[in-house]
């Protein structure tokens, strides 16, 4: 047992709709006595699939101590459901670059002569800090345009999605962005400094929080000074909206190194 990122469920919030559940593909979820409840820490992974699905705002991220997120368990829960559940829990592990997660699941199938989606048949995993040749590399984007005031809120690519508000100087800076911050989600870029009105941008982000009906949204900027308005964009946007968003903030340095990576609190105006 150690400290990790695990969901927590406020049941003075809940209202027991039950929209979470289809979420989860992992089974760590349930209703019981009308209240959606975290069954088990052994099944969550702490990625917060299921947070922006939830219309009371009852479903956050936290960082406490809990027992080890354990693949193999949740295989075992979830192949009585049938491939439909089993497919889903698979793209939600490559969706969110989970690729040890993922290998140990494919593992699982085929030791239980399970049959493996189709998707997923013939497609090699890649392993963990196996660096491919640069000009190899594959790009993880899948929208177009993505500076922000381009990208309409509306677009399909943005429909209840884990989103990426990233500052344009970090993507130049991290040689893994593409890997292990951009695979399964959908991206926006702007630049504080330079870019002109910023409340066309703060309203965005709102649409995004209550249209697009977006998972997360995670700020990204450089450690510089100038970069901190990107942040405040994405409070202001997110404090405005009628839905609640969990924010993650990520500061890179100027070396390519992560500094800090936190779940922030969002005031509501």
């Amino acid at each position: 047992m150690g400290k990790r990122k695990i969901i927590s469920i406020d049941a003075e919030k809940c209202n027991g709709c039950g929209l979470c559940m289809p979420n989860c593909p992992e089974g760590a979820i349930q209703m019981i006595d009308g209240k959606a409840r975290l069954v088990s820490d052994l099944f969550c992974d702490g990625l917060g699939a299921c947070i922006g699905t939830c219309p009371q705002g009852a479903i956050t991220v936290e960082e406490r101590e809990a027992e080890n997120y354990d693949e193999r368990r949740v295989m075992e829960n979830i192949i009585p459901q049938g491939q439909n559940v089993i497919l889903a829990h698979l793209r939600h592990l490559k969706d969110h670059a989970q690729v040890e997660f993922l290998k140990e699941a494919l593992d699982f199938l085929k030791e239980k002569n399970i049959p493996i989606p189709a998707d997923f048949a013939h497609a090699p995993i890649a392993q963990p800090n196996q660096s491919a040749p640069e000009a190899s590399a594959a790009s993880a984007l899948r929208q177009w345009p993505i500076q922000l005031h381009l990208v309409s809120p509306m677009a399909q690519y943005f429909q209840k999605k884990d989103v990426l508000l990233v500052a344009d100087c970090v993507g130049y800076s991290l040689g893994n962005f593409h890997s292990e911050f951009l695979a399964g989600k959908s991206l926006a870029i702007a630049c504080p400094k330079l870019d002109s009105n910023k409340d066309v941008y703060v309203e965005k982000v709102r649409l995004l929080a209550d249209e697009a009906k977006i998972n997360t949204l995670t700020a990204m900027i450089m450690q510089v000074p100038c970069c901190r308005g990107l942040i405040e964009i994405a409070r202001a946007g997110l404090a405005a909206a009628k839905r609640t968003v969990p924010l993650k903030i990520v500061v890179v340095g100027i070396q390519g190194d992560i500094l800090s990576e936190e779940w922030a609190t969002i005031e509501k105006t």
